[in-house]
């Protein structure tokens, strides 16, 4: 209790020396960020970096700050931007640039496929979201917004979860050439055509290599369709005289 109390007043001096010793230098931030004021969503992310590693001498932001007539909406919004931009960023280049493993058994490579569709949903779901609560303020901020827009990130997203699908349907397809019929085949085909149909509910359509990976699908299921309806006239036949 006794070094608790010790460690806890030691604290409090340190958070007091800060505030005496740091006034200039504190000054001199909240006139950075005051005066803050960009165009490009990418020239906000250095600069939130940069303040945060300022920030970083002092023994506790939070209670420093509390001492000074610190911006922080301007700054929490400031970095808000700068860390979604990134968080979307990164998503979009793990889609973009995701290759399907044809070494990977079928049912892993299509259960990763889909995972990776989902994280770009809720992507999507969480910067609609963002953009409705934060648009004005950005405005006010001067905080680059556009990259929010359905004309940002959101085409590039749609983009990725087209060329996805394309990669799933193909991997479908040359599954099915190897299976011999039966319930495996059928679940395939299901499997593809609901995942083509989900990423084109989501894209808003297909572009003309995904549509040919469809219609190629689609054909292998109309060709399985037939083969299983010989099949079983060829099991009625044998039962009973034709």
């Amino acid at each position: 209790m006794i070094g608790e109390i010790e460690n806890r007043s030691a604290h409090l001096l340190a958070i007091k020396t800060d505030v005496e010793t740091q006034g200039d230098f504190i000054r001199f931030l909240i006139k950075e960020v005051e005066h803050a004021a960009f165009t490009d969503i990418e020239d906000v992310v250095p600069f939130v970096k940069w303040l945060d590693d300022e920030l970083s001498y002092l023994v506790d932001e939070r209670a420093v700050l509390k001492h000074f007539e610190w911006p922080e909406q301007k700054a929490d919004a400031l970095r808000e931007a700068a860390f979604g931009y990134c968080d979307f960023k990164k998503l979009e280049s793990e889609a973009s640039s995701f290759r399907d493993n044809p070494r990977q058994p079928c049912g892993t490579a299509l259960k990763k496929m889909q995972a990776l569709f989902e994280k770009l949903e809720h992507g999507i779901y969480n910067l609609s979201r963002m953009r409705e609560s934060a648009t004005k303020r950005y405005k006010v901020f001067q905080i680059p917004i556009e990259w929010m827009m359905d004309t940002g990130f959101v085409t590039q997203i749609k983009l990725a979860s087209v060329k996805l699908a394309m990669k799933y349907m193909k991997r479908v397809s040359a599954e099915l050439e190897m299976v011999d019929g039966g319930p495996e085949e059928e679940e395939l085909i299901i499997q593809g055509v609901r995942f083509a149909f989900r990423v084109h509910q989501f894209a808003g359509g297909f572009d003309v290599e995904t549509m040919r990976a469809f219609q190629e699908l689609r054909d292998k299921a109309r060709s399985c369709h037939i083969q299983c309806q010989n099949q079983q006239h060829k099991y009625v036949c044998r039962s009973t005289p034709c």
